[in-house]
């Protein structure tokens, strides 16, 4: 049975708010003023270290994301609100609709999804070279070491975005809001499953770490959601970031001088042509026409792109709304395995999308600038991670004097230390405090695991100009 009551709710882990709307309220607040969402206005979205302010930054693709959301989710609401009871509901399932959508990509690293690879290259190479090193793992702890190091060596916007809400930033958000945000439901310590599994696409990434595990446990059982499944909302959040980048690479790249107007239509034509696709091709001829007619050049393609995302954007929004109701109870469930937007494979607009999306991957994403620009994001942060690797070569004891501000021989650790956030250094020593049998072989694993998870808070957590200036000062370069 489709009851919203057991999904949205006041529930969350500290000073919990009675009335659900002033807990939207509360929640939108501490959003808002999180400084781990204001970092984003300087993460890249496609451009990484782009001075040019008109070009999306994390933050600004954020906001665009949380307004389709909306959009979205008082369409829903306008089709089903008394069907489905959501009537006192209403102003809370668009808010977590639109908040969520501000924390979606408050976990991603500097430098683009290319960093991801990075960071996950690095740890299974000098990483785990690093582990063996330090530690001789006994019999008994072999499994539980391969369980840790898998988790590192998954890296994820995703499950980091879960570790800034509920470690980092420490927002105590309520559990909805925090549930909305687990896109994917595997543990980066799990197995990537079968593609040929029922819920494949819902486990294809992971969504959480190890560290968050409980979190994530509290969330899911206070909310009744069942293991691999999703909370509702999220699959709004979802589709309106899918919709959101529809035209907004293409808008980046003639800002950035890559294609042109008259490249985005060709390209377009072109695509659609070859698939016989009509609903885009007669949208973009018809708008083409139209400010080649009566506008200046100027400004000829910015209203070619007002008018085809406002038009597109409405009739996406109108088909993901109905797939959401036509697969209400699976959704409500969590077990719903697809995006909305990517459900009916048949469907005029599927198409669309994927002809757009097409383009941005030939002709964007693999110019050669932008890919010169990931390589230097790559070298910027391997060479952090070997610098701060210093801290991962200290055994156990010596690290707890080093974060106890005890003096060690290591003068390097003793500096590098003290780079590190202090909120990041808590995070690290309260997860500590909570393992247990401090001098057993499984401890000096798990406390190894929480001080790599320290050093990748850190360094995914800076900006693209602030890891920038990092490199260049601990390399001695300026």
């Amino acid at each position: 049975m489709i009851d919203y009551n057991k999904k949205i709710t006041t529930n969350r882990e500290l000073y919990p708010i009675e009335d659900i709307n002033i807990s939207c309220e509360s929640d939108r607040g501490r959003i808002l003023s999180a400084p781990a969402l204001r970092r984003l206005q300087k993460k890249t979205q496609v451009f990484p270290l782009e001075l040019n302010a008109a070009v999306r930054s994390r933050l600004t693709h954020s906001l665009e994301v949380s307004q389709t959301a909306r959009f979205i989710a008082k369409t829903i609401l306008k089709k089903s609100e008394e069907k489905f009871n959501l009537k006192e509901l209403k102003d809370a399932f668009i808010s977590i609709a639109e908040m969520t959508s501000y924390l979606h990509d408050i976990g991603n690293p500097p430098f683009g999804h290319f960093a991801e690879v990075a960071i996950n290259d690095w740890m299974k190479t000098k990483g785990q070279e690093i582990f063996n090193k330090v530690i001789a793992v006994d019999k008994e702890n072999l499994e539980f070491k391969d369980i840790l190091l898998k988790d590192l060596y998954s890296f994820d916007g995703n499950a980091q975005a879960i570790r800034v809400i509920t470690k980092l930033q420490r927002l105590n958000l309520s559990y909805s809001q925090i549930a909305s945000v687990i896109k994917y439901t595997r543990g980066a310590f799990e197995d990537k499953p079968d593609k040929k599994e029922s819920n494949y696409y819902l486990r294809k990434k992971p969504g959480f770490y190890y560290s968050e595990k409980e979190i994530v446990s509290k969330v899911q059982e206070s909310l009744e959601i069942d293991q691999y499944c999703r909370f509702p909302i999220t699959y709004i959040m979802e589709a309106a970031d899918d919709i959101s980048y529809l035209n907004a690479d293409m808008e980046d790249a003639v800002d950035k001088g890559i294609l042109t107007f008259d490249d985005i239509y060709r390209l377009i034509k072109q695509e659609c042509n070859k698939v016989g696709e009509n609903y885009l091709l007669e949208l973009v001829e018809g708008f083409y026409k139209k400010v080649k007619e009566k506008e200046d050049e100027p400004y000829q393609f910015n209203l070619f792109l007002t008018l085809t995302r406002a038009k597109l954007t409405h009739a996406l929004v109108e088909h993901v709304s109905d797939i959401y109701l036509n697969n209400h109870e699976a959704i409500f469930n969590g077990t719903f395995s697809n995006a909305l937007l990517e459900y009916d494979k048949d469907s005029k607009y599927t198409i669309a999308v994927n002809i757009l999306q097409d383009i941005s991957v030939k002709y964007i994403y693999n110019n050669k600038d932008i890919q010169t620009l990931e390589l230097k994001g790559h070298k910027i942060l391997t060479s952090l991670l070997n610098i701060y690797s210093v801290l991962l070569k200290l055994n156990t004891n010596e690290f707890e004097k080093l974060i106890n501000d005890e003096r060690i021989d290591c003068y390097i650790s003793q500096r590098l230390i003290r780079r590190l956030s202090s909120k990041h250094i808590v995070a690290y020593k309260q997860a500590v405090e909570k393992i247990e049998n401090k001098n057993s072989n499984k401890y000096q694993i798990e406390e190894w695991y929480y001080r790599c998870r320290l050093i990748i808070d850190y360094i995914s957590g800076m900006t693209d100009d602030f890891a920038l200036d990092e490199y260049k000062t601990l390399e001695a370069l300026k």
